[in-house]
């Protein structure tokens, strides 16, 4: 009988981990929290890598990041959960909810214009160099004014353009329908019911050794990172101010899934899921989104979900609202790689499952479980679901970047399918007296133990090392 899948994704688990942070550590990325839940059960919680580059300080689970333009999603919840209780509704008009932008151009666009990014808004104002903490971020007073300016840059509904602008209306909004800072309005719906304690709307100084500290990109792989210090986003709270942890963003993220109503009726969660818009560019689709939500396609995963990039880190969330899974992935770096990593952890996840489902003969006790690099790359050999997958954790690609092996009579034997790899090749393992595996081949060349390889690079004669490679 087939394991559920609960108890596979905790099997799993502690490859997610492993796989994640290699990713993490070969991309260059200073530091990673991963967390995956399962129909509201947090499975895997992990943190890795540095703080900061400038201490040294390890990262934690317990360390707040900032996730950006998550902050969209958890103003949209806001906007939903006013719908609800009749004190909005979606085409309201912003000129009767913010009576500054009375007569302007913008007093025409609607709730739902607004969260789906179809009013046409200015992304940034003209001048958005806060993003590069040349200034502060636009404060209320500056929000209304960019916004009568030069706040329409297309027609309503004309095609579908990213605002955080627009979402800074959103914030006002909430504001004047409940008489309530943004602030308050967060902790009462969101923080509040989910007993969050490591998130909330904004930066908040009385816990600045709390968070994780950003760092810059690279132009090329041997720069140096400098730290970017935290700043507050104002009047852009609503759009991007957001802070808080992998754990607490599934936490949040499983407030998505239908049938958990903590937040929102499933009519509300449902309307923010569909798609609003599909994004195209020259006939080429490039996303989708929702009310306040991205989706996309992963496997047979139809996700939704947001991105986040905030100066000095990079996040990413998804969420299965019909199976349960939701992934998280925070990085402190602007070219962190939080969409690669949860993108990749969800195809790992999928690999299991689908392996679960099939009728395997059992994984041999003795098979070769590890990771094992050579002169070519770097594999690991895991039981996924009860079969013996190989994977390439430096690719970002799982659901491709990988092979099974199978057992027959004289053994292991990689996968016998159409490749250009060793397809249908036998697999040989060396061990040791204490029958710890010391070398595999996967084909035709020899591996040894990732840390045994490594350890022999760093060393004057590799080869002597090693033997059957010569540098």
């Amino acid at each position: 009988m087939s394991a559920a899948p609960d108890a596979v994704l905790r099997s799993i688990a502690p490859y997610l981990a492993e796989w994640a942070t290699f990713h993490a550590d070969y991309r260059g990325t200073p530091g990673l929290q991963l967390a995956v839940a399962y129909r509201g059960e947090v499975l895997l919680d992990v943190a890795w890598g540095r703080a900061s580059t400038e201490t040294d300080e390890p990262l934690t689970t317990e360390h707040l990041f900032r996730v950006a333009s998550h902050s969209k999603t958890f103003t949209a919840v806001m906007v939903m959960r006013l719908v609800e209780a009749d004190l909005l509704r979606l085409d309201d008009r912003l000129g009767e909810l913010v009576a500054d932008l009375a007569g302007t151009e913008a007093a025409e666009l609607t709730v739902r214009e607004l969260l789906g990014h179809q009013g046409g808004v200015i992304r940034d104002s003209s001048d958005g160099d806060f993003w590069q903490r040349h200034r502060p971020f636009l404060d209320r007073d500056e929000l209304i004014e960019v916004v009568g300016r030069e706040g329409i840059v297309y027609a309503p509904n004309h095609t579908f353009k990213y605002s955080n602008v627009a979402y800074g209306l959103l914030g006002l909004v909430v504001e004047r329908v409940t008489g309530l800072s943004y602030a308050k309005v967060a902790d009462e719906m969101i923080v509040g019911p989910l007993g969050l304690r490591r998130s909330g709307p904004e930066y908040a100084a009385d816990r600045a050794a709390e968070y994780a500290a950003g760092h810059t990109g690279r132009t090329a792989h041997d720069d140096g990172r400098r730290v970017v210090p935290h700043v507050d986003t104002r009047a852009l709270a609503a759009a991007t101010g957001w802070y808080s942890t992998a754990r607490e963003m599934v936490v949040f993220g499983s407030a998505h899934v239908l049938g958990d109503e903590t937040l929102l009726a499933d009519s509300s969660k449902r309307l923010m899921q569909r798609a609003e818009s599909v994004v195209e560019v020259r006939g080429r689709e490039i996303g989708r989104y929702g009310l306040g939500l991205d989706r996309r396609r992963i496997g047979e995963r139809e996700l939704v979900g947001h991105s986040g990039g905030y100066p000095g880190h990079i996040t990413r969330t998804w969420i299965d609202p019909v199976d349960g899974l939701v992934v998280s992935a925070l990085t402190n770096a602007i070219d962190g790689p939080a969409d690669p990593i949860a993108t990749g952890v969800v195809q790992i996840v999928d690999l299991a499952l689908r392996a679960m489902a099939e009728d395997a003969d059992p994984v041999p006790p003795d098979a070769p479980v590890g990771r094992y690099a050579n002169l070519w790359g770097v594999n690991d050999v895991v039981d996924l679901g009860g079969i013996l997958h190989v994977i390439e954790p430096r690719l970002p690609e799982p659901a491709t970047a990988h092979q099974r092996l199978v057992a027959g009579q004289d053994g292991l034997r990689l996968e016998p399918v159409p490749g250009f790899g060793a397809t249908g090749e036998a697999v040989s393992v060396e061990r040791d007296d204490d029958g710890a595996v010391t070398a595999v081949r996967l084909g035709a060349m020899t591996a040894w133990p990732v840390e045994t390889y490594r350890a022999a690079m760093a060393s004057e004669d590799p080869g002597a090392r090693l033997g059957r490679m010569s540098l």
